[in-house]
């Protein structure tokens, strides 16, 4: 890990394996957040210096084309773009991402050894995100250039260990970059990371939280207003363990009985459909995979609807009366909307002060005012 020989400001970097694999100024990366992380933020994210990564799991084929155009127009960094593996049309959209060159693909379940494969036969870096040691074990043998792996902290769909036990796990484990995710938001983040050993570290709530970001204020307002303690894991919405800002529609969802949920969720699927341009075929094999790769019941396969819609409600919608507001413990810590241009220089200078006091802390010195962090 090197830094330039430039001072603390917006231009100061640190050189990882990560930065050097992927080609970003900075050991920083904007997650895939469905309806968030669109052309705007994700291209704004490119330009700050960090690797920007477009949700692709809510845009049919041809819109997830028109987005990668449209990134590309606004930047000439590398980006990424997020894929569910499950999906039936995964092959598809790897060969629209090797079609229109994009740089990295990321995944939100581990991929299949072939489809790595063929990523990587045409140049695309590919970097899973995991929760556990022994799936980045699996990916990495499998030929996965990195790894992101998320602790507990983090928001949307998430585990039970924490990022602070889970990451040194996987960094033993694998011989490949590690960026770690959930509980970031300023460099003495980073560089806590960075010490643990990842390469980077990765971040979508601080993402969601800045000015570049395409979520109505109405939401943005309701994550500031949060506390730590106002962010909650829910099974009710799909049936799996979903970090989410605690609102009055939650905890009526956490009431709510087994029929009232698999209604709502058959009244979601039938508005995914219109949205998506699916058939109801092709969304039950979609069903059936994610059934097989999660070890699902049909009752929470039924339930996965809920997820795409409910977000949507919110983060484009601007109902968070209506939707849910997926979220990082870290949205306790957020009371600003910077720009990502901002927010990044701002951890990159954090992170360059943290090292220089770590430093001074070796060499005996008093380091008065040591980096305090700003939301």
């Amino acid at each position: 890990m090197t830094g330039d020989s430039g001072g603390t400001g917006p231009a100061a970097t640190l050189s990882t394996p990560f930065t050097e694999l992927v080609g970003v100024r900075h050991p920083v990366v904007q997650t895939g957040m469905g309806w968030v992380a669109g052309p705007r933020l994700v291209s704004a994210s490119a330009n700050a210096g960090a690797l920007g990564i477009l949700a692709s799991a809510t845009m049919t084929l041809e819109q997830l084309r028109s987005a990668v155009r449209e990134v590309r127009s606004r930047t000439d960094q590398p980006f990424g773009v997020n894929l569910r593996a499950d999906a039936g049309d995964a092959a598809d959209r790897v060969a629209l991402i090797i079609e229109e060159g994009v740089r990295v693909a990321s995944f939100a379940l581990a991929p299949s050894e072939a489809l790595i494969g063929r990523l990587k036969d045409a140049g695309v870096v590919v970097i899973p995100s995991i929760g556990a040691r022994r799936h980045a074990e699996k990916v990495a043998a499998w030929g996965a250039d990195a790894v992101i792996v998320q602790g507990g902290e983090g928001g949307g769909h998430t585990g039970e260990v924490a990022t602070t036990v889970l990451l040194p796990q996987v960094v033993d484990a694998v011989d490949i970059p590690v960026v770690a995710a959930g509980g970031f938001r300023d460099g003495r983040g980073l560089v806590a990371a960075l010490a643990q050993g990842a390469a980077g570290v990765a971040m979508g709530t601080r993402f969601l939280l800045t000015s570049d970001s395409t979520v109505p204020d109405a939401v943005k307002a309701e994550y500031l207003a949060a506390g730590v303690k106002d962010i909650t894991v829910t099974t009710k919405v799909d049936g799996l363990p979903h970090r989410m800002l605690r609102t009055p529609l939650v905890a009526s969802l956490e009431r709510s009985g087994r029929p009232a949920a698999l209604l709502r969720a058959l009244r979601h699927a039938a508005g995914f459909k219109a949205h998506s341009g699916l058939g109801w075929a092709e969304m039950v094999r979609d069903g059936l995979a994610m059934k097989h790769g999660k070890d699902l019941t049909w009752s929470q396969v039924l339930l996965a609807a809920n997820t795409p819609m409910m977000l949507k409600a919110s983060m484009v919608d601007g109902r968070p009366d209506l939707g849910v507001m997926a979220s990082g413990q870290v949205a306790g810590l957020i009371d600003d909307l910077p720009s990502c241009a901002e927010l990044v220089g701002r951890i990159m200078s954090e992170a360059h002060e943290t090292l220089r006091s770590l430093a001074a802390l070796e060499a005996g010195v008093a380091v008065p005012g040591a980096p305090t962090g700003t939301g």
